[in-house]
């Protein structure tokens, strides 16, 4: 069967395909997963893989983005990333290029907050041209707050300063917890029943994005935009952002401001203006969101012949190389080093020291027994030359001469053993243990 030439891929046309089809189909996602296999070579980039109980996946952050990451990862966290999937090219293996990265408990609230955000600008709850304006003459301004918290006591003590002429109603709600949005949506909805007041002030203390969470509700959110009566947001601190204001006709920064917003004085103008500038940075703020998207769906476009992307694949294949060429080095030192340890510990062995020091341990010891053994063959000498000596002593003439006895010679020095051997008139010679006699022979006596 012969093949048709069109349909035979390379091995590198085929990772390339499959790249462009995974990044155009899924494009950018966010994922939910614990760190595993962090590194981060010399290059600043990061490579990680992220997993769950079940399965598993590469992730590559390059150095222009985990810069903006404000905690440094680790093996073991749960965190939610955003990325595309892409695949690199050199392996065959599908990864996950992150562009963002969260703690899991903060990330989950922001993504929910952000895909909200987005679905609501989408339906037009944000558009500027929704929102209606403040009355001028305001008398009454229905507050919807906890009665007991501390944003109901500020807005309170700011009206009573500022203007208080002005007819204060609360609608009490609860503002934190389960079920909060709920409440609220049910307190501007008896608002909008009883219509006695000019205005609506939607207002709580500061906290955390959990404590503020019942503000960034769909259901409250949509009450908001069907409200007849125009609404005021005052959620939390300056810095405090939630759906409830996005939504609201008009976004005070504190629950003080809010009163001060909606009372009259000689600061009026400012405050009026301060409105104007909210305003128009949410207009701003929509317009941005919207030609964010607009960007982030040409930015999905241009990475697909975005030469940076084919860049990055070899950076991140240059620093697979250099992190086992790392490996490989740091094992060819560790074999070096033992095998230098062996070398050292046969040459000092073989050392000349070594052996010197055996040889003059040994020549110590053979002197020693040198010594001992002359001092044995000394003192065996001296005993035997003692025994000789008493022995000759003991056979010697001088013995016998000390008991007494005497020796006598002729004149050759011959011992007289004889009579015969001696004439008359012959000189004998004596010897004593002392002395010497001289005698002449007058007589020769022979006895039987």
């Amino acid at each position: 069967m012969q093949a048709d030439n069109n349909n035979v891929y390379t091995v590198s046309r085929l990772n390339g395909e499959v790249r462009q089809i995974l990044e155009g189909q899924l494009g950018r996602i966010w994922l939910n997963g614990e760190i595993s296999n962090f590194s981060s070579p010399s290059s600043g980039h990061w490579y990680l893989t992220l997993k769950d109980h079940f399965s598993q996946i590469r992730c590559a952050m390059f150095k222009g983005k985990n810069q903006n990451v404000r905690f440094k990862p680790v093996n073991g966290q749960q965190v939610l990333v955003r990325g595309a999937i892409s695949v690199y090219e050199p392996r065959g293996d599908y990864q996950l290029l992150i562009e963002s990265m969260l703690p899991a408990g903060d990330g989950l609230l922001a993504q929910q907050y952000e895909a909200l955000k987005l679905k609501l600008a989408a339906q037009g709850l944000f558009a500027a041209d929704t929102k209606r304006e403040l009355p001028k003459n305001i008398q009454r301004i229905g507050v919807i707050t906890s009665p007991t918290g501390a944003a109901v006591r500020d807005v309170l003590h700011v009206l009573a300063r500022r203007d208080p002429s002005i007819e204060v109603i609360i609608y009490p709600t609860q503002v934190q917890g389960e079920n909060a949005d709920l409440n609220i949506c049910q307190a501007i909805n008896i608002a909008n029943q009883r219509l006695e007041v000019d205005v609506l002030l939607l207002t709580r203390g500061g906290g955390s994005l959990e404590d503020l969470w019942c503000f960034n509700s769909e259901a409250l959110a949509h009450t908001i935009y069907n409200s007849a009566l125009p609404v005021v947001s005052a959620v939390g601190h300056e810095v405090d952002t939630t759906i409830s204001d996005y939504v609201a006709d008009v976004r005070a920064p504190t629950p003080s401001a809010g009163a001060e917003l909606l009372s009259q004085d000689s600061e009026n103008k400012s405050q009026r203006l301060a409105t104007v500038l909210s305003r128009l940075k949410q207009s701003a703020s929509h317009y941005q969101l919207k030609q964010e998207r607009r960007l982030s769906l040409l930015e999905h476009r241009l990475q697909r012949l975005d030469p940076k992307r084919n860049l990055q694949q070899f950076e991140q294949r240059f620093d697979e190389m250099q992190l086992r060429l790392e490996s490989a080095l740091s094992q060819r030192l560790h074999l070096m080093a033992r095998r230098h340890q062996l070398l050292a510990s046969r040459l000092e062995q073989q050392s000349p020291k070594h052996k010197l020091d055996l040889e003059t341990n040994r020549l110590s010891y053979l002197a020693s027994r040198l010594q001992d053994a002359m001092q044995d063959k000394l003192h065996q000498s001296e005993q035997r030359i003692k025994y000789v000596a008493h022995q000759l002593a003991t056979v010697s003439p001088l013995a016998t001469l000390s008991r007494g006895y005497s020796i006598t010679t002729d004149s050759s020095n011959q011992v007289i053993e004889d009579t015969a051997k001696l004439n008359i008139g012959d000189s004998i010679y004596t010897r004593l243990l002392q002395g010497k006699v001289v005698s002449t022979v007058t007589e020769l006596i022979q006895e039987p």
